[in-house]
């Protein structure tokens, strides 16, 4: 997979950015956060570590990412058509490869109709026995190489 690019997915970190997040984000080569970031100062922390595609969570209205973070996002990124949004019931999947939702604060991966439907979990406020999460896809050539939770440990503040 020398030549596979990582995308690395979380969400719902309400202003919260654990160093064992910041170390996983290192070395990725694109940030899909899908919402709930709550800070804008956490927004350009992100921005530094690699390029970001995000929406806006339902605790986000109130701060101001710039004019490319909305409700919904879709694009495409080697070959795969994204789209993400911070509610599972909002994503278009018959139009996606991938599709990213967040809110749940529960880290889950399945196929639907060949979509592949990924809420990463929460990076800092997780729900359930599973403590912090994100998402980790290896992608190349229009192909999703792995999908893999990646568990953070306990959020040391």
């Amino acid at each position: 997979m020398e030549d596979a690019r990582r995308i690395d997915i979380v969400s719902d970190t309400h202003g919260r950015l654990s160093q064992a997040l910041l170390d996983e984000l290192a070395g990725a080569d694109l940030i899909i956060h899908a919402g709930d970031i709550t800070s804008e100062d956490d927004w350009e922390r992100l921005k530094m570590i690699a390029p970001i595609r995000a929406v806006k969570g339902n605790n986000d209205y109130y701060y101001d990412y710039g004019p490319e973070v909305s409700r919904l996002a879709q694009f495409t990124y080697e070959g795969l058509r994204f789209a993400v949004s911070h509610y599972r019931e909002d994503l278009p999947c018959g139009m996606a490869d991938v599709a990213v939702c967040g809110h749940t604060h529960r880290a889950k991966i399945m196929d639907v109709g060949g979509c592949l439907v990924i809420n990463p979990g929460s990076a800092s406020l997780p729900r359930g026995r599973r403590g912090p999460t994100i998402a980790r896809l290896r992608v190349r050539a229009g192909e999703v190489l792995s999908a893999d939770l990646v568990d953070l440990g306990e959020p040391r503040w």
